[in-house]
């Protein structure tokens, strides 16, 4: 049987630990606490998240690396931690469907739930030894984003969201940043694989870089939500994404209080590669900057800094 050491709030600032098994029959009845038979899929996430990432560092020293297409790296350990994601929640929600970056396609007999799984989001940086990798777990009901899971292992760091319910770092409540201007703000871009200068998503970045504090590029879209979700960083944007890189972040994101649409400010949909989050008080005048064309044909002709 699997365990999760699950927090118990007792009151403000106050916190203890309980190893609790992975049942839907049980609750903790104490003041404030989690009712674990409501937050079994969050609990079930966290196990697996969890037991990926211990793959991962597992692995990290003794992977090989193919290429799904060029700059694109898949590892070996990849594939173990998607395996090892599936196995344990299929076992416990067999009639759901699944969705991973690996090539992994389940159609549940419910037809209601859908797991969207990315075993290692940052893989460059894994194979580079870079420390800013994680694992993603997201739930879908009926197409609605209900409970997210981002699991760091370098740190062990847990960032969890249920709808309605908050978004948390290892069992302490999440709020975004009170940025509200978008000179004072921190913010991180994607851009496409192997890209090149004249491209959309890097005149975007070149235009925004004089309007923010900071424009960083890290490698992990779904670290970088669950950074915004922590007040850590200010927004974050992308136009190259895929289901699995985004949806248990644009939870977190949005259940610390934030804000998550398309960069031009239009309702979000996972299923679509085009993202703007952050913590709300600059996000009307980013979307503006990043969707503003008319600047783009000056921008591609100035000559690109050196890498």
């Amino acid at each position: 049987m699997h365990y999760l050491r699950m927090l118990t709030a007792v009151g403000r600032g106050s916190c203890r630990f309980r190893p609790l098994p992975l049942s839907s029959d049980f609750a903790i009845n104490e003041p404030g606490a989690m009712t674990v038979s409501e937050s079994v899929f969050l609990t079930t996430a966290i196990v697996a998240a969890r037991a990926a990432g211990d793959v991962l560092l597992e692995w990290s020293k003794k992977f090989t690396v193919s290429e799904k297409s060029r700059k694109n790296l898949v590892t070996e350990a990849d594939v173990a931690a998607q395996e090892t994601i599936f196995r344990i929640i299929h076992d416990r929600f067999p009639d759901h469907s699944f969705l991973g970056e690996e090539d992994l396609a389940v159609e549940g007999a419910s037809g209601e739930f859908r797991w969207i799984i990315d075993p290692l989001d940052g893989t460059a940086n894994y194979v580079h030894q870079f420390p800013y990798f994680c694992v993603s777990i997201a739930l879908e009901q009926n197409g609605e984003l209900i409970t997210g899971v981002i699991f760091d292992p370098t740190r062990s760091d847990v960032f969890s969201a249920e709808k309605g319910q908050g978004a948390f770092l290892n069992g302490e409540r999440l709020q975004v940043s009170r940025c509200s201007v978008l000179n004072d703000a921190m913010c991180v871009a994607s851009l496409p694989v192997g890209a090149k200068g004249d491209e959309p998503q890097v005149v975007q970045f070149i235009n925004a870089l004089p309007k923010c504090r900071s424009v960083q590029r890290t490698g992990s879209a779904a670290l970088n939500l669950s950074y915004i979700a922590a007040g850590r960083l200010d927004a974050y944007w992308s136009g190259t994404l895929k289901p699995w890189d985004m949806a248990a972040g644009a939870l977190l994101v949005t259940e610390a209080g934030g804000r998550v649409t398309k960069m031009d400010g239009s309702p979000f949909d996972v299923q679509q590669s085009d993202l703007l989050a952050s913590c709300g008080g600059i996000h009307d005048d980013l979307a503006r900057v990043l969707t503003d064309t008319s600047k783009w044909e000056l921008s591609i002709k100035r000559e690109l800094p050196a890498s």
